[in-house]
């Protein structure tokens, strides 16, 4: 017998308004690329193609944007909804050491968890300090370029600094000259959230080097970043390496670029089961920068020399604060 845990009737307004902004933020993730095309779709079946037509024009000129640094904008990033969102969980940015604004860095984000909270709360709002924390530098979240092919949504997500994971996209931002831009990409991407659980530190990082060669060729400082209690917020289906659903999960990521994790967590009005996050606290750590001399056409062992440094440099970082963060002693990163 299942006993479902319902809220209680009385709850603070900050705790409910907390609760609407991470239910619009799981809703937007999950679904609003798919009813914008709804939308877009419906526009030009009706008696609004015209408008549909000019939006079509729009997006072909337009369509390059993404990989060019995108259209950020400050009032959304500075929407008071994102306050809520961020004391939800509650979100914390922590940096360890001073970045100097006349360098480009990549910031390497882990784990990626579910919906990587973390990596958009810090970088895509201005609500948990990063601007005063890393006066200079503008950060630019990467995320896969299937999503800017989305009518409307390609927009929204543009206008909070998302823009492509593509080559061109972050060479476009690390190669600004008088620095100032930094680059977080979500290292294990996809493959890696299939093991996002609590208690997991698996990360897919230990045959991802793509973003070492663009940080060599761009002259851009590595900087590993990790978030703690990222794994906290959902529980997943089991699903071993060779279990019938991983099987067909990794079949659908080669297939369409993205992963399906069979998640779940709280609801909005009961705390037992739902697509709603865990009240968990995140702390995203910004270690120090890894030192990174440009070379236009770095050699397999540059690569490997540089990728072997970033892995240690991350391990570090993530042994210095686990313990503060609740890890046991005994646990230790599992690089895959």
């Amino acid at each position: 017998m299942v006993i479902i845990e319902f809220a209680p009737l009385r709850i603070p307004l900050n705790r409910r308004l907390e609760t609407a902004a991470v239910l619009q933020w799981v809703f937007s993730f999950l679904f609003l690329a798919q009813c914008c095309m709804v939308l877009y779709v419906l526009s030009v079946l009706s008696g609004y193609w015209h408008c549909a037509a000019l939006y079509g024009l729009w997006l072909y000129l337009d369509w390059d944007t993404p990989q060019c640094g995108g259209r950020r904008s400050a009032w959304v990033r500075n929407w008071r909804i994102w306050k809520y969102f961020r004391d939800y969980f509650p979100i914390h940015l922590i940096k360890t050491c001073d970045l100097d604004p006349g360098k480009n860095y990549l910031f390497g984000f882990h784990p990626h968890g579910i919906l990587v909270a973390g990596a958009f709360g810090n970088f895509c709002t201005e609500h948990t300090g990063f601007r005063e924390l890393f006066p200079g530098l503008t950060p630019y979240l990467h995320v896969l370029p299937f999503w800017f092919r989305f009518p409307f949504f390609r927009e929204y997500i543009m206008s909070a600094g998302v823009v492509s994971c593509s080559k061109r996209a972050v060479a476009h931002v690390l190669g600004r000259e008088g620095g100032g831009s930094v680059s977080v990409i979500v290292i294990g991407g996809a493959a890696e959230a299939l093991d996002a659980r609590p208690g997991s530190l698996i990360l897919e990082a230990l045959h991802r080097k793509g973003f070492i060669r663009i940080a060599l060729k761009c002259g851009a400082h590595l900087v590993p970043v990790f978030s703690f209690g990222e794994n906290e917020l959902f529980n997943q289906l089991k699903n071993p390496k060779g279990s019938i659903v991983r099987t067909i999960q990794e079949r659908l990521r080669k297939m369409m670029g993205f992963s399906l994790p069979i998640f779940h967590a709280r609801g909005v009005f009961q705390y037992s089961f739902g697509f709603m996050p865990y009240r968990k606290p995140i702390y995203t750590i910004v270690g120090k920068p890894i030192e990174v001399e440009q070379n236009a056409n770095p050699s397999a062992e540059e690569v490997d020399k540089l990728h072997s440094k970033y892995l240690e440099e991350l391990t570090q970082l993530f042994e210095q604060h686990k313990a503060q963060y609740g890890i046991p002693q005994r646990d230790h990163l599992i690089f895959t």
